[in-house]
């Protein structure tokens, strides 16, 4: 089998379920940017003080796969066969997140991203996650979205946030404070 199929030169796509739409179709643009964001995570995956982290960050790109599924299909195509996506899912992110907060230091001020190229990129993956969360969150206020979705992606980004934190504490990078020039 060929990669490609040709049936997207004129700018149309189709969706798990059969509907063809434009490729600039909101639910295009949704779970294009969580493949984007799943490149990302491939990426932090891949850096060398993530080396214990490595199945957990490959489960979290096996959940984004599962959004980005459930993203691709036409909502009420509910015979389409699919992974799905679990209250468990959130819960593990949570426990990661208490776990690291646990072993760094309080959180006193808004932190500039950046300090190491490994941390930068785990920065990159978060913002990524929130303008993929903005996008989907504006998909549901016009089709069924599901629920758990939008919640995993928001506790994905603050997951991503402690990660960096955690990340410079392993790397030994001092954390940058925001500090407001004020009059």
């Amino acid at each position: 089998m060929k990669i490609y199929t040709k049936t997207g030169d004129q700018g149309i796509t189709s969706l798990l379920g059969g509907m063809r739409v434009p490729k600039s179709d909101l639910r295009i643009d949704a779970y294009g940017t969580i493949d984007e964001l799943n490149s990302y995570l491939g990426l932090l995956r891949d850096q060398e003080v993530n080396g214990k982290r490595t199945d957990l960050l490959k489960e979290i790109q096996d959940r984004l796969f599962t959004i980005g599924a459930d993203l691709a299909t036409v909502p009420g195509k509910d015979k389409v066969k699919k992974p799905d996506l679990y209250p468990e899912d959130v819960e593990l992110l949570e426990r990661e997140m208490d776990l690291m907060e646990s072993q760094l230091p309080m959180l006193t001020a808004f932190i500039l991203p950046g300090g190491h190229q490994s941390v930068s990129f785990c920065h990159l993956a978060r913002t990524v996650c929130r303008r993929g969360e903005r996008i989907v969150v504006e998909l549901a206020s016009l089709e069924p979205v599901s629920e758990l979705v939008i919640q995993y992606l928001n506790r994905l980004s603050d997951y991503l946030f402690v990660l960096g934190r955690k990340m410079a504490q392993e790397l030994n990078v001092e954390e940058v404070t925001w500090k407001p020039r004020l009059k």
